[in-house]
């Protein structure tokens, strides 16, 4: 069948004669590109993909479209570091210069195997606008760094029946001796799932069949993205991005949205036995997320700090997204919590600590900082409603507002309406047991604020383009209270 051709579909090797210098020329002065955070220098960056702590060093990659702000040929882009900090920009990993990823190197993930990385993703094939079918592909990372794709791919030709060709994201593990691949799927009847493949070698792949989950999905979601699976503290836990949820309460308000499941899997019987499940990021910045394991073995989650079919100021300047900052994920009472990876202690330059006592009213304690990690400690005794404003100026104001009467907290970016439009709303919201003192940790980077609520009970991500001067920090409440807080000037981490 003949393949769909239309101009967003090149490779790097394509490129015109000082396209890609133009392109990092144009976005190099960008006030909104971060100083710590993953992001691309030009184009647009999604999914980080084959995560890894291999030959000592961190590896990520990402889905890069090089020309532009929008959703075409995807590449696989590399940094590493040494230390989640300080990352160095490498050659482009994957090039889908092949027939078996015609339209594109899409999602996956990595698993060392003797000494190597290897790294698996979709191959997107394309024969219209509307039909498509997809590929699962092998790369090999040798301990030098090289990196080449395997020479018998695909691993997998084609999607079983009775699926779309919606089949993408695979995730490898090793389980009781033999290799086990998921992927995200959509069946033919347009509603998701995640399905199973197995291997003796890791190469030589043969279809299980789909997995049980056992949560009852309305028939709207149509798609399970991104799965991920992992071991911690004795339980088995699984990450997945559901296209196609309804807006539910507090839950579910972004176009797209993350699940998590904690329980037992039985990946030979094709079930998965949830113990809890709900919504793993409560911002507007968050989606296809994948873990791994770092250096001490501690479980590391980045994901995508954007969201698909939406514009984002920075789409003018020819470059779009970023990544999250690296999580370190942990259980309690049965629940996932994320916190900052301890590792990024080392960004900080300076530190200050002050506590301040507010009236009914609201107090400015910061102007003009662009790139930094500020932790509260609120003394909620009295106060009803208080809370901080990010991003603050007579205009503009990220306003992250706990209520006590209504046991929540809401983040809201109302006042950045210029940036996304209204489309899909200002607010999102969590429920939270608000006591006598409440924590919050936030890392903001000119463009992104990270917000982790009592040591992660509740998480917010959001891109953020202030207007020049929107850079103050403002501390509300409606009793007087007292809030003790600490403000670190963050290094740069990674080339603008």
């Amino acid at each position: 069948m003949e393949r769909y051709t239309e101009a967003k579909y090149r490779t790097l090797h394509e490129a015109n004669e000082n396209e890609l210098e133009r392109l990092r020329g144009k976005s190099a002065e960008s006030p909104w590109k971060p100083a710590y955070h993953i992001h691309p220098q030009y184009g647009l960056m999604n999914d980080p993909n084959g995560l890894a702590y291999f030959n000592g060093e961190f590896q990520v990659f990402y889905q890069w479209y090089p020309f532009g702000a929008i959703h075409g040929m995807k590449h696989w882009a590399h940094v590493k570091s040494a230390d989640l900090v300080n990352w160095e920009r490498l050659p482009a990993a994957l090039v889908p210069v092949e027939d078996y990823e015609s339209h594109g190197a899409y999602s996956g993930a990595s698993l060392e195997v003797d000494g190597k990385l290897y790294l698996y993703y979709t191959g997107n094939i394309k024969y219209s606008a509307e039909e498509r079918s997809a590929n699962q592909c092998l790369a090999i990372m040798d301990q030098e760094g090289k990196i080449q794709k395997y020479k018998n791919n695909p691993i997998i030709e084609g999607v079983p029946q009775g699926y779309t060709g919606h089949v993408r994201d695979p995730k490898v593990f090793e389980k009781n001796g033999r290799y086990y691949m998921l992927l995200g799927a959509q069946r033919e009847n347009m509603t998701g799932a995640i399905i199973v493949y197995e291997s003796d070698n890791a190469i030589d792949w043969s279809f299980k069949g789909e997995l049980n989950l056992q949560i009852d999905f309305p028939e709207s979601v149509y798609m399970l993205e991104c799965p991920d699976y992992f071991e911690l503290d004795g339980k088995d836990v699984l990450i997945f991005s559901p296209q196609g949820l309804k807006a539910e309460g507090h839950d579910y308000h972004n176009l797209y949205n993350v699940m998590y499941a904690v329980g037992h899997l039985d990946v030979e019987a094709l079930s998965f036995v949830p113990e809890h499940f709900q919504e793993l990021e409560k911002g507007f910045d968050f989606y296809a997320p994948q873990t791994f394991a770092g250096k001490h073995n501690e479980r590391l989650l980045f994901s995508w700090a954007g969201m698909g079919e939406i514009d984002y100021p920075s789409d003018k300047e020819d470059w779009a997204h970023c990544l999250s900052i690296p999580r370190e994920l942990g259980l309690v009472d049965g629940k996932l919590v994320q916190k900052p990876s301890v590792m990024l202690k080392q960004l900080r330059a300076k530190s200050e600590t002050n506590s301040v006592t507010i009236e009914a009213g609201s107090v400015m304690i910061d102007e003009g900082i662009g790139q930094h990690e500020l932790e509260f400690n609120f003394d909620t005794e009295n106060a009803d409603v208080f809370g901080i404003e990010l991003f603050a100026s007579e205009k503009e104001g990220l306003v992250l507002e706990f209520d006590c009467s209504s046991q929540a907290v809401r983040l809201n970016r109302e006042k950045f309406e210029w940036a996304f439009g209204g489309e899909y709303g200002f607010v999102r919201s969590s429920g939270l047991k608000i006591g006598t003192s409440v924590k919050v940790q936030v890392f903001v980077d000119h463009s992104i604020a990270e917000i982790f609520v009592n040591d992660g009970e509740a998480v917010f991500t959001a891109r953020v383009f202030p207007e020049n001067g929107s850079n103050g920090v403002k501390l509300f409440t409606d009793q007087k209270m007292t809030c003790s807080y600490v403000k670190h000037e963050l290094k740069q981490g990674i080339t603008r």
